[in-house]
C-alpha cells in the first residue's frame, strides 16, 4: 500500500527522525519524487529506468537483479550520464548485513603514460583528456553488471537485460531537461562525430519527443546473447577500436579483452552510533565522508544550529581538510599503497583539527594533508534500490562530463567517456572539477583513476536505516554529508534532508560555494568576517535515497533538483 507524501510533508513540523514518525493512513500514486511504500522501491534519475526497476521486482527480482535493470536502462533513457561506455561503484548489502562493493571503474588504456597530455614545454594541452578520443578509459559498466549479477541475480541476466533494450528500440519520451540539455549539446555533437548520432536531429527537441536508439539496441542485444563477449570482443569491440583509429585514440583490443571488474570491501566507520558505509578507493568519496564525519563528530552540530555561521564554518574547515588529504594520499589502491586505517583513526582525525579555531577560517594555502602514523559539470547519476527481502543496492555511475566525450561509437549507439580527466593529468594542475592529485593518482595504463562517487549505505542498531547517493563530481561527498547530518543531527525527515540547501568546499580552491537562497545573508556575511570566501551558484548534487520505516515501510526521495523518480509497490 502507497502513503500520500502531500500530506506527510503537511506536517513536516512534526516529524523528527523517521524511526519515530507516524505516517498518515492515505493511498496514492506509486511514483513522484517521495513516496513510501510497503514491499519493493527504486529511486534513479529517470521515470524510465525507475519503472523498469519496480518490475524487475514484482517480477520476483531482488535489489541486484533490479538495479542491474536500472544500470542498462539508464544507458538508453538517461545518456547525460547512463551508460555502458562508462564506469561506476555499486554497493550492496544483504538482508543478512553482509556488504560488498563491486568496483567497476574504468581503466586507463595501457599504452598510456604520465606527460600524455602534456606538450614539449611540459604544459597542459587544453581539451585532451577530456575532448578528445584520447579522453577515454576502457569501459567497466558492462562486464561489471555481468560480474555483480552472476554473484547475486535472481532472474536470468536475459530478463534483466531485456526492458533497456525494448527501450532503445521502441523509444521513450524525452523529459523537458533532456530536451534542452540535447539541444544545449548538439554543436558538441556534431563537432565530434562524423556520422549523423541519435542525439541530433533537424529541428531542436522538445519535452515528449521520442528518442529511438537502434544501433544502441542492436549493441544490448549482443551483450544479451553472448554476455562478456557481447561487448569485448567481436563486432562492439572492434567498432570501438575503429573509433578509436578515427580519432587518433589509444584504445585497443587487448585493452577491452583485458579488462576485469574487482570486487573490494567497502569502508565503513561509526558516526553517533550509526554504521555509515561506502565506497573504497580508488572511490576517494568514501574515506571523504567518513573522515569529515570522524572531523566532527566531537561537536554538537544541533546545539551549533543548522546553517550558522558556527556550523558551516566547522563543516567548511573539516571538508578542507579531508580534501587536502584526497590529494596526497589518493589513488587506485592496486598500483599506490594507500593507508586507509590510518586516514580514519580517530586520534589522527582528531589531529586534523588543532588547528580549527571557531573564530577564524584557516587558510588553504597554510593547510596541507596531515601526517599518519603509520600503521566528478557533475553529470554523475545515481540510483537507490531496496527491495521486499531487505536487500540495498546503493550504485553511483558515470561517463565523467555531460554526454562523456560527445563522442558516440560508430554503429554502436553509445557514448565514450572523459575519464582520463579523473587522473591527476599534472601534479598540482586541477582537473575539470579543480580537484588536485599527486603522484598517487598518476597516468599509467591499466590504471583506474580516483573517483569521488560515494553510494553510501547506513544501519542502525544492525539493522538497514538509509541507503543513497548523488552526483556532482566533487561535490558528491560533502552532498552525502550533508544529507545524513540532516537526518541524524538536525532530526529531518529524508525529503526535507534531500531538498534543503546545500555549501561545499573542497580545499582548493579556498572558496565556500552555496546554492542560491541556501544561506541567509547574515550567516554569509558572518563567514566572510572570520576570513571565509564564497561564491553562490546553482544546486548541488541531486540525491536518490531510500529511509527504512517501521513495519519495513520505505521512503524513497528523488532529489527535487532534477528528474528523479521514486517508484515503489
Amino acid at each position: 500500500m502507497i502513503r500520500n507524501p502531500a500530506l506527510i510533508l503537511a506536517a513536516v513540523c512534526l516529524l523528527t527522525a523517521c524511526n519515530t514518525t507516524t505516517i498518515p493512513v492515505v493511498p496514492l500514486p506509486v511514483e513522484g519524487h517521495s513516496i513510501i511504500s510497503d514491499s519493493g522501491m527504486v529511486v534513479s534519475a529517470h521515470p524510465e529506468s525507475s519503472r523498469i526497476g519496480i518490475k524487475i521486482l514484482k517480477k520476483g527480482g531482488n535489489a541486484v537483479d533490479a538495479a542491474v535493470a536500472v544500470e542498462f536502462a539508464l544507458a538508453v533513457c538517461y545518456p547525460e550520464a547512463g551508460n555502458i561506455g562508462g564506469g561506476g561503484f555499486m554497493l550492496v548489502r544483504e538482508a543478512d548485513g553482509r556488504t560488498d562493493l563491486i568496483d567497476y571503474r574504468e581503466k586507463a588504456p595501457q599504452n598510456s603514460f604520465e606527460t600524455m597530455y602534456l606538450d614539449a614545454d611540459g604544459n597542459v594541452r587544453n581539451g585532451l583528456s577530456t575532448d578528445s578520443h584520447m579522453a577515454s578509459g576502457v569501459p567497466g559498466t558492462v562486464d561489471g553488471m555481468l560480474n555483480i549479477h552472476s554473484k547475486y541475480g535472481n532472474l536470468s541476466f536475459r530478463e534483466v537485460i531485456q526492458p533497456a533494450i525494448d527501450l532503445a528500440s521502441n523509444g521513450f519520451p524525452v523529459t523537458s531537461g533532456q530536451a534542452a540539455d540535447l539541444n544545449n549539446n548538439r554543436e558538441r555533437f556534431l563537432k565530434m562525430n562524423d556520422t549523423k548520432v541519435a542525439f541530433v536531429r533537424d529541428v531542436p527537441w522538445k519535452g515528449g519527443d521520442t528518442l529511438r536508439q537502434p544501433d544502441l539496441a542492436k549493441t544490448l542485444e549482443l551483450i544479451r546473447d553472448y554476455g562478456r563477449d557481447g561487448f569485448y570482443s567481436g563486432r562492439t569491440a572492434k567498432l570501438i577500436v575503429s573509433e578509436m583509429e578515427r580519432g587518433n585514440g589509444i584504445m585497443t583490443l587487448n585493452d577491452l579483452s583485458e579488462y576485469n571488474s574487482v570486487f573490494r570491501d567497502p569502508v565503513s566507520a561509526w558516526y553517533r552510533g550509526y554504521r555509515v558505509i561506502s565506497a573504497s578507493p580508488p572511490s576517494g568519496g568514501g574515506i571523504i565522508l567518513l573522515q569529515i564525519l570522524g572531523m566532527i563528530e566531537p561537536y554538537d552540530l544541533k546545539k551549533l544550529g543548522f546553517h550558522t555561521v558556527s556550523s558551516v564554518h566547522l563543516i567548511a574547515e573539516a571538508e578542507k581538510r579531508a580534501f587536502a588529504d584526497r590529494a596526497e594520499y589518493l589513488g587506485d589502491p592496486d598500483f599506490t599503497g594507500i593507508p586507509l586505517k590510518e586516514m580514519l583513526d580517530t586520534g589522527y582525525l582528531h589531529s586534523r583539527m588543532s588547528s580549527f579555531r571557531p573564530g577564524s577560517a584557516t587558510p588553504s594555502s597554510s593547510l596541507s594533508h596531515g601526517l599518519l602514523i603509520p600503521a566528478e559539470s557533475e553529470e554523475t547519476t545515481h540510483y537507490t534500490v531496496v527491495d521486499s527481502y531487505g536487500n540495498a543496492v546503493a550504485a553511483t555511475t558515470t561517463l565523467n562530463n555531460t554526454f562523456g566525450s560527445a563522442i558516440v561509437v560508430d554503429s554502436a549507439g553509445f557514448l565514450l567517456n572523459n575519464q582520463m580527466d579523473d587522473f591527476s593529468v599534472k601534479p598540482g594542475f586541477p582537473n575539470m572539477y579543480g580537484l588536485i592529485g599527486s603522484e598517487a593518482n598518476s597516468i599509467k595504463g591499466g590504471k583506474r583513476m580516483l573517483s569521488s562517487m560515494t553510494p553510501f549505505i547506513v544501519e542502525k542498531d544492525g539493522a538497514l536505516f538509509l541507503a543513497g547517493g548523488s552526483p556532482g563530481g566533487s561535490t558528491i561527498p560533502t552532498t552525502v554529508l550533508q544529507v545524513l547530518i540532516n537526518v541524524i543531527d538536525y532530526g529531518m525527515n529524508i525529503r526535507q534532508a534531500v531538498d534543503t540547501g546545500r555549501f561545499h568546499h573542497q580545499w582548493l580552491p579556498d572558496m565556500i560555494t552555496y546554492e542560491n537562497n541556501s544561506l541567509d545573508q547574515s550567516v554569509i556575511t558572518g563567514l566572510e568576517e572570520i576570513g571565509h570566501h564564497l561564491q553562490s551558484r546553482s544546486s548541488i548534487g541531486r540525491v536518490n535515497a531510500v529511509m527504512i520505516l517501521p513495519g519495513s515501510r520505505k521512503w524513497g526521495v528523488g532529489d527535487s533538483r532534477g528528474n528523479n523518480s521514486a517508484r515503489g509497490y
